[in-house]
């Protein structure tokens, strides 16, 4: 595994990929990266193929296939949202949640409007963490439910109910199912087998979702969704 601060790698080319769910961790903090990279690898079907500064993160997912990017917002080198800039104009961009403590929430509001899948809080569960790789490698959002409401009112601050509440009358009834699938935090192969119908036809279903919400992400879709009030059945 790659364990670099900058930009400079010296590890060869990797070995043939191995099953289960590829992570790379960023962080500019070699405790954390150390105490990230321990807590996943206990999991067996998670790997963290590389744990590297901001300024080492776009090497590291061009030197391996990495499937979900766990990143940290304040690094002195290159910032969070710097790097998320940089993986967004990726043709295969990996699952990005950022990584932030409760006094970031301005940081956190605007990665989630650079389109990352999540975040997540340092001090998460060790349990819950491994949980929320999975599920981002799976193609759902992941939101700390210990800061959820400051982040949601960052992210919607300049959207007013009202307009969320006419992009969700675009949907046709089964784009809303979909969509109240999304807010749950859902999946693909769950909505696929809650709807009785196939995990390709649930994709197009989100990518039509987040076109006609003018959105990027699941979790963006999710924000808008609580915001125009769809859990109160709008």
């Amino acid at each position: 595994m790659e364990e670099t601060r900058g930009t400079r790698s010296t590890t060869p080319p990797e070995a043939p990929s191995e099953p289960g769910v590829r992570v790379l961790v960023v962080d500019d903090e070699p405790l954390v990266r150390s105490g990230l990279t321990a807590v996943l690898s206990a999991a067996p079907d998670l790997h963290v193929v590389a744990a590297v500064g901001g300024g080492g993160a776009l090497e590291a997912v061009h030197r391996h296939r990495v499937d979900v990017v766990l990143l940290d917002l304040r690094m002195p080198d290159v910032d969070g949202l710097t790097v998320l800039a940089g993986l967004s104009r990726l043709p295969r961009r990996p699952a990005v949640a950022v990584l932030t403590t409760f006094h970031a929430d301005d940081q956190v509001a605007a990665a989630l409007a650079a389109g990352a899948d999540g975040y997540l809080l340092k001090d998460t569960d060790p349990d819950l963490l491994v949980r929320h790789v999975r599920e981002l490698a799976r193609g759902a959002g992941v939101l700390s439910p210990g800061v959820t409401a400051a982040v949601v009112a960052g992210f919607v601050r300049s959207r007013g109910s009202a307009p969320a509440r006419q992009a969700l009358r675009r949907l046709s009834p089964r784009e809303h199912e979909v969509l109240v699938l999304l807010t749950e935090g859902a999946p693909n192969a769950e909505i696929a087998r809650r709807l009785f119908v196939s995990v390709p036809t649930v994709k197009e279903h989100v990518g039509t979702v987040l076109a006609k919400l003018g959105v990027s992400n699941r979790v963006q879709a999710a924000v808008l969704a609580v915001r125009a009030g769809l859990a109160d059945g709008a």
